[in-house]
C-alpha cells in the first residue's frame, strides 16, 4: 500500500539505514520542508521504502524533484522504490531528481528518466538552508546531474 506518511519514526527507520542520517537530523529537514510529501510503501502496516516529492521547476516547467528514495535492508530488490517513482509519476505529473553515484544513473534511467540537465535548471521553492545542506548534497558524481522524466 502507498500513501503520504507524516510519521517521524517509519521515516527515520528508513532514512537513517540507508543513510546513517540521525533522527535530529532527519527530523530538522522534516519539520522544516515546506512544500514536500513523504510518499512510503507500506506492507502490512510496516514501512518498506520512502522518497519525499519536493516542488520545484526545471526550466520553466513546474514538478517535483524525487529525494531521499530508500529501501529497508530487508525489502530490498522487491520492487517497492519502482512503485513509488510509478505511483508519484501517475499522480504528481514532471519527475525530477539528482543521481548519487553512476550506478543510479543507470537505476533511474532503467525507470524513464532519460532526459539530462545541468544543477543550474533546477529552482527549489524551499529555503537556501535546506536546499543547501539536505536537497543537493549526496552526490558522489564528479559532475552532477538531473535527471527527468519529462523533457522541458
Amino acid at each position: 500500500m502507498i500513501k503520504i506518511t507524516q510519521n517521524i519514526d517509519d521515516i527515520s527507520l528508513v532514512w537513517g539505514e540507508a543513510f546513517g542520517d540521525s533522527f535530529e537530523d532527519i527530523k530538522y529537514f522534516d519539520d522544516n520542508i515546506q512544500n514536500a510529501k513523504c510518499l512510503a510503501y507500506y506492507d502490512n502496516e510496516s514501512i518498506c521504502s520512502l522518497l519525499y516529492l519536493v516542488d520545484c521547476s526545471l526550466g520553466e516547467k513546474n514538478g517535483k524533484y524525487v529525494y531521499a528514495v530508500c529501501t529497508l535492508k530487508k525489502y530490498k530488490s522487491k520492487g517497492f522504490a519502482t512503485e513509488l517513482l510509478e505511483y508519484a509519476k501517475r499522480e504528481y505529473g514532471s519527475l525530477c531528481l539528482i543521481p548519487a553515484n553512476e550506478v543510479l544513473i543507470d537505476f533511474y534511467k532503467k525507470r524513464g528518466f532519460i532526459y539530462e540537465y545541468e544543477l543550474n535548471d533546477i529552482e527549489f521553492f524551499e529555503s537556501d538552508e535546506l536546499k543547501n545542506d539536505y536537497l543537493l548534497v549526496g552526490c558522489e558524481l564528479e559532475k552532477p546531474i538531473i535527471l527527468s522524466d519529462t523533457e522541458v
